[in-house]
């Protein structure tokens, strides 16, 4: 009787198992839209900037907002670059005041300073002028993005340079190294999907 029972417990619970339908196979051909967006910023950043592990991993958090939408992917882009850039801006305002650094250390930091507050005001030009372009004006207010956005990557690079030279404070230069390269890297990539955008002739929203 024990064994008669224990048979049909084990016959039930493997047509349970086997019956039951696997939903797996069907997610599978049919992703969800969260990992379709996330897709499309993967696929963006890799096949269009220089620094896609960097473009993905501060993009696809972002997805679900930026929705396949190239204008708005290169507005996050664009956005995400200038956040990084004020943080950026007051850290070498503060470093620039650490007592006992060489005349010349201090020379480049206010430099520094500079170029990095230059970018920051020609990103938000560039925002401000990608949130008007569409229509007759597309062409000219993009061309007006890319400008705005090239500028501020050069002063990124014109900080860099002041502390190319031999003889520099290591840990200043390594601070400023780290921080600036980081957002010159933010920005190129931002400028890479404004221009892939722009490309698109205003034919989407």
């Amino acid at each position: 009787m024990e064994n008669s029972f224990l048979g049909l417990a084990l016959a039930a619970i493997l047509i349970l198992r086997f019956s039951t339908p696997v939903n797996s196979s069907c997610s599978a051909t049919r992703p969800s839209p969260r990992n379709v967006d996330i897709r499309y910023v993967e696929v963006s950043c890799y096949n269009t900037t220089l620094y896609p592990k960097l473009c993905y991993h501060t993009l696809a958090i972002y997805a679900s907002t930026i929705k396949r939408n190239p204008k708005s992917l290169a507005n996050t882009a664009l956005n995400v670059s200038l956040v990084n850039t004020k943080s950026t801006s007051r850290l070498m305002k503060r470093v620039h005041r650490i007592p006992g650094l060489e005349p010349r250390v201090v020379a480049a930091m206010l430099d520094c300073v500079e170029e990095v507050g230059d970018s920051v005001y020609e990103l938000r030009r560039s925002m401000k002028e990608l949130g008007r372009a569409g229509g007759s004006n597309f062409s000219m207010a993009m061309n007006d993005v890319e400008t705005w956005v090239s500028a501020a990557l050069t002063d990124d690079d014109t900080c860099l340079d002041g502390f190319a030279e031999e003889g520099m404070d290591r840990k200043v230069k390594t601070i400023v190294k780290k921080h600036v390269q980081r957002i010159a890297r933010l920005t190129s990539n931002a400028l890479a999907l404004v221009n892939r955008y722009a490309s698109t002739r205003g034919s989407l929203p």
